[in-house]
């Protein structure tokens, strides 16, 4: 029906004032003086006096032009751009029109959440822009309305990190950042870097960048000495935006809480569990148990027990404790330092399950059947007291005949159960055969300055692997129970490798005559069999690698998927919750639907757990993103007095621009430019993972061995630079190996060739 049908009025009739404005207060945002003529059928001359009623009630104040667009004062759009202005009362992101005028009053405040139906994509935080769908709020929404997030469209500027460099006598100084994307040099006057010294980490704001000359910049902070011993993971706290310190009244909170009482818990302080962690571990917030299973129903099966740190009894929905840790997402670990989740006295005291001591904890009891099959569980709140600490190199001493004598006391009626129960588990885990990569991670070893002393690639013990296996047990078990509950809860979900990463795998497999195959659902299993193919050959850590870039990335959902990695159907993260917000949801999850406290999920909480999915898991990409800036500022620290050193690797990247370089000995990234390799044109084959000359033949491809010389390292920025030694690999009919190519030797330089890379 027309709208002049609709609103009584005759065809051919000029719409009254009250009409008009009805019809903008339908549309809200949307119409401006073209769509009111076209929907009440106004031609011609007719819009004259149109244009002057709109004058009118637009200086009565009854609508408000914005653009070409006219709507009732206060009204919000269907679609707005919303600046990330903070968080409210429950932790979650608020924000307000961008496009707000003052005369119609303070801005609305609208909870922001993710749009429905859609996987979940960049989280928004304080201070960014968002594109929203305006819509009808949850029961008890302040405003009535909520922001459904479309898509981040604009992220808060960064502030650049920079050391500053100063000459005695000569006034102002340079900024050299930190970042290695940004190589250009900042400028600054003695007044613009105030007390800032030689050698300071600052945090400046770009003021001016003009056409010529470097660009003029204010220090905003200054942070500390870069010559500090901790100095380095400083950089990837500020440049990745971490919360590192502790509100007043979050601290407040931790020093106020008591220690849990035994009221309300099962009593099990005589039952030996003990902690496996590592040597240096601060905190500990999973023991383990295990013994066979006594029924004679279930011959060669184990009871196999794990006790979790409760920390859903001292940290509380809504708590100042709880938006901080809703906040941080998860704990941060460097080489140096750890930015925990929690303050000290929650994680580090009364959720630590220290030897001797009392401690509250969520435990599971599952039973495992010969085959390593887990057939039932349950879930206790229970007092507890750990029987010993131990860490993985100690129980493992101890299990091959090393005693000591904290460990021989716990051999026969602790330590042998626990392993003889992994060893039932283990059949469990064979069976189901995960996803099993074999990609050694590198250790970091500091000096007690903070120096980088030696790179080290830990041995993967038993211990790690029993530890290892009972939490995923334990994770499986909460994620079952609460599905039976049918309480919700935040999945650890891992999709399965898309179509697109699958079909760029299996050109690059051709390349190695190994074959992909082509069927609807890849299984872990199938990968399996490829890495075990190329176990113990050349290509073993390049294919291990390139099927790993093939997988997705594990992410929180309150929308279950499975775990493709895991071979796991339902999988949740329960074992870490002084360390992992997720874990905690899970326990407050757990608490509610078995009736162990009040302090469990409260209702209506399931509404907030897909924006707390997607805040999390942004969080924890942040995580990973800053310990890896900070491993790498951390060796190019310590290779930057070895300029002009040879060293053995592998290719680890290959672009268009160049190649990325993996030091054998420690690990470490760098680049080659494709400039600098010589004569040809070099193409990049994405399928071979190489670069290929077009007249030689001549290929460098993803994990071939490399001999390389460092020219240059940027501590500050994490950035080497290396010079190729090697040659590449020739292939048949590709082009005529030159006599440059043939005469160079192994070890000499090759700069002078002046190669070029076709894009």
């Amino acid at each position: 029906m027309a709208p002049s049908d609709r609103d009584g009025r005759r065809s051919g009739e000029f719409p009254s004032r009250e009409q008009i404005l009805a019809f903008l207060a339908e549309h809200p945002g949307e119409a401006g003086k073209r769509e009111i003529a076209r929907a009440f059928g106004i031609k011609g001359s007719a819009r004259i006096p149109l244009k002057r009623i709109l004058k009118e009630i637009e200086a009565e104040g009854l609508v408000v032009r914005r653009g070409k667009r006219l709507g009732t004062p206060g009204a919000l759009p269907p679609v707005a751009v919303l600046l990330v202005t903070g968080r409210d009362a429950d932790g979650e992101l608020v924000g307000e029109p961008v496009n707000w005028e003052p005369e119609d009053g303070p801005a609305p405040q609208i909870p922001i959440m993710p749009e429905r139906h859609r996987s979940p994509g960049p989280t928004p935080g304080v201070g960014d822009k968002v594109l929203a769908r305006i819509a009808d709020g949850p029961p008890g929404t302040e405003t009535g309305r909520v922001g459904r997030v479309i898509k981040v469209i604009a992220r808060k500027p960064t502030a650049v990190l920079g050391v500053v460099r100063r000459v005695a006598g000569v006034p102002g100084g340079r900024i050299l950042p930190v970042d290695k994307k940004q190589r250009t040099e900042l400028m600054a006057d003695d007044e613009a870097l105030g007390d800032a010294e030689d050698g300071d980490l600052v945090e400046v704001s770009v003021q001016k960048a003009g056409r010529y000359g470097l660009p003029q910049a204010r220090v905003a902070e200054r942070i500390g000495s870069i010559k500090s011993e901790r100095a380095v993971s400083l950089i990837a706290i500020h440049a990745h935006g971490i919360p590192h310190r502790f509100p007043e009244a979050v601290l407040e909170e931790a020093e106020a809480a008591k220690p849990a009482r035994l009221t309300g818990r099962e009593d099990w302080r005589k039952l030996p569990l003990v902690t496996i962690d590592p040597p240096d571990a601060k905190d500990h917030d999973d023991a383990v148990h295990a013994e066979p299973d006594a029924d004679p129903d279930n011959s060669g099966g184990f009871i196999a027990t794990v006790a979790i740190a409760d920390v859903a009894y001292y940290v509380r929905t809504g708590s100042a404790l709880d938006r901080e840790g809703l906040l941080r997402g998860n704990s941060v670990y460097f080489p140096d330092r750890v930015v925990p989740m929690l303050p000290e006295r929650i994680s580090n005291d009364l959720c630590s399950l220290k030897e001797g001591v009392d401690r509250p904890a969520l435990a599971v009891r599952m039973v495992f059947d010969g085959s390593g099959r887990q057939i039932r569980h349950t879930f206790h709140r229970v007092m507890m007291r750990s029987a010993a600490k131990l860490s993985y190199q100690q129980a493992q001493a101890a299990i091959d005949g090393q005693l000591d004598d904290q460990t021989l006391p716990l051999l026969e009626p602790v330590l042998r159960p626990l392993w003889e129960a992994y060893a039932c588990l283990k059949r469990g885990r064979d069976a189901r055969e995960p996803l099993d990569l074999d990609l050694p991670e590198r250790k970091i070893v500091l000096t007690p300055e903070g120096r980088v002393d030696r790179v080290i690639v830990p041995e993967r013990l038993d211990a790690h692997k029993l530890i290892e296996e009972f939490m995923i047990q334990a994770n499986v078990a909460a994620a079952t129970e609460l599905e039976k509950h049918k309480t919700p809860l935040l999945y650890r979900i891992h999709d399965n490798p898309s179509v697109e990463k699958l079909e760029g795998l299996r050109e690059f497999l051709q390349t190695l005559d190994i074959s992909l195959p082509r069927t609807g659902n890849m299984r872990p299993s199938q990968f399996n069999k490829i890495l075990a193919r190329v176990a113990g050959t050349g290509n073993a850590h390049l294919v291990n690698e390139v099927v790993l870039r093939s997988q997705a990335q594990a992410e929180y959902s309150p929308a279950n998927i499975g775990h493709f990695g895991l071979n796991l159907r339902r999988y949740a993260h329960f074992t870490s919750p002084i360390r992992r917000y997720a874990d905690l949801v899970v326990h407050r999850a757990l608490i509610r639907a078995l009736g162990l406290g009040k302090d469990g999920m409260p209702e209506g909480f399931e509404a907030r757990l897909e924006a707390i999915g997607s805040d999390i898991s942004a969080t924890e990409r942040r995580a990973m993103a800053a310990e890896r800036d900070t491993v790498d500022r951390l060796i190019a620290l310590w290779l930057a007095d070895r300029v002009g050193a040879r060293f053995t690797g592998r290719i680890s990247g290959v672009t268009k621009a160049g190649l990325f370089i993996a030091l054998d000995e420690t690990g470490a990234d760098g680049f080659i430019p494709a400039a600098t390799l010589g004569q040809d044109y070099f193409h990049y084959d994405e399928a071979a993972r190489a670069l290929i000359g077009r007249a030689t033949g001549e290929t460098h491809r993803l994990g071939d061995a490399v001999d390389v010389r460092l020219v240059e390292a940027a501590p500050f920025a994490g950035a080497l630079r290396f010079e190729l030694l090697s040659e590449g690999r020739y292939l048949k009919g590709a082009g005529k190996r030159p006599p440059s190519a043939r005469g160079a030797s192994r070890g000499k330089s090759r700069p002078e060739r002046g190669r070029k890379t076709r894009k």
